[in-house]
């Protein structure tokens, strides 16, 4: 093979390279756009109590877990916990503070800081599947941040109120 050609051919290898590169990386970015898209539309989906719109966003089967020990729900318990919430029009405001989003083609998870008037800062955690050309929710956790400093207090104010209530469900 003559050096033109493969210098040619080096060329184009090359090229192809970069461009299937850049392609990748621009599939990276609309993924990570079109997830931050659906949180962020969860959030104001919440605050401005849209029922049907809020829980739109979550898969079938997903599981939504909150602040409490006992708040492990399914979609359809969650439902039937925000339903009055909603419909008295209240919902809840949390504002993103910072978002982590990672994963790969069909799966994505996250990671957020939030404010709340009355929590402070939180916590969401959740993991994100695409269900054909829609991303839906499929796990969704909410914690609170807790101050090192503060955190021995907050165990003895809970570990009080656990061993005054029945704990055993």
């Amino acid at each position: 093979m003559n050096r033109v050609l493969r210098q040619c051919l080096f060329s184009i290898v090359l090229s192809l390279t970069v461009f299937t590169a850049q392609l990748q990386a621009q599939g990276e970015v609309q993924v990570k756009e079109a997830v931050n898209q659906l949180i962020d539309g969860l959030h104001l989906d919440a605050a401005e109590a849209r029922f049907d719109s809020y829980f739109g966003r979550f898969a079938a089967d997903a599981v939504f877990l909150g602040t409490d020990r006992t708040e492990r729900w399914s979609i359809s318990e969650f439902k039937s916990y925000a339903k009055p919430i909603f419909e008295s029009g209240q919902g809840w405001r949390y504002e993103l503070v910072e978002r982590n989003v990672s994963g790969s083609e069909n799966i994505q998870w996250f990671d957020e800081i939030l404010y709340n008037q009355k929590y402070g800062y939180c916590r969401g955690t959740g993991v994100v599947q695409r269900e054909g050309t829609d991303w839906k929710i499929a796990h969704y956790s909410l914690s609170f941040l807790v101050p090192n400093e503060l955190a021995g207090k907050l165990g003895q104010l809970t570990l009080s109120a656990d061993s005054s209530a029945d704990i055993s469900d």
